[in-house]
């Protein structure tokens, strides 16, 4: 079978869709402290957490905690750092080498310490998984406590590539070994600001 024959057989033969199951959302409601619970969980998943008072000291903060970084590629205008330009037309190949990137995070959630990122603040979708080093910059105000709330948030968005990020890579089911960097970048750092 051809591509177009086989997408007409998956259209023709779909299944009825049925409604969502109703949720009462009020039985999530917890008097946890969001912050706290959010920075507790990104710590138990692997990753790194830094608070920021300001924007301006991104890049000294980047520095100190990557200071062999080389080849870096900065999606966001608050940095200075980048070293490797990349558009829309990168092939995403040529981005093997690269140590570090930086790009903004939309929200946090606090229930699993999981980013929202989405492919408008970065132009290669690949980007967030091949670079050995990852940094995600985060407006402490832009944090939900669960991922009901979470996917009410992403509903409302242009229909576009976006992804949770937890942690860095890491995979367990070979030989029952924890791996770091399987399928993605080796440490995930959130830069938390507070403004």
């Amino acid at each position: 079978m051809g591509r177009a024959a086989i997408l007409k057989s998956v259209q023709e033969n779909k299944p009825t869709l049925v409604p969502l199951p109703e949720i009462d959302f009020n039985s999530f409601d917890e008097s946890i402290d969001i912050l706290e619970t959010f920075k507790s969980n990104v710590k138990l998943v692997g990753g790194n957490i830094q608070e920021l008072s300001q924007l301006k000291e991104i890049d000294s903060e980047i520095k100190k905690l990557y200071p062999n970084a080389s080849k870096i590629i900065s999606c966001i205008p608050e940095s200075n750092l980048g070293t490797v330009s990349i558009s829309e037309i990168t092939k995403p190949h040529e981005l093997d080498t690269i140590d570090l990137a930086i790009i903004k995070g939309v929200f946090g959630v606090a229930e699993n310490g999981a980013v929202w990122i989405s492919e408008n603040e970065f132009p290669i979708r690949v980007l967030p998984f091949i670079t050995n080093d990852l940094v995600i910059i985060l407006n402490r105000k832009e944090l939900c406590s669960n991922l009901h709330e979470a996917y009410k948030l992403i509903a409302k968005r242009e229909r576009s590539f976006g992804l949770f990020i937890s942690g860095p890579s890491k995979t367990a089911d070979i030989e029952q070994c924890l791996v770091i960097g399987a399928q993605g970048a080796m440490s995930l750092t959130i830069l938390l600001i507070n403004n």
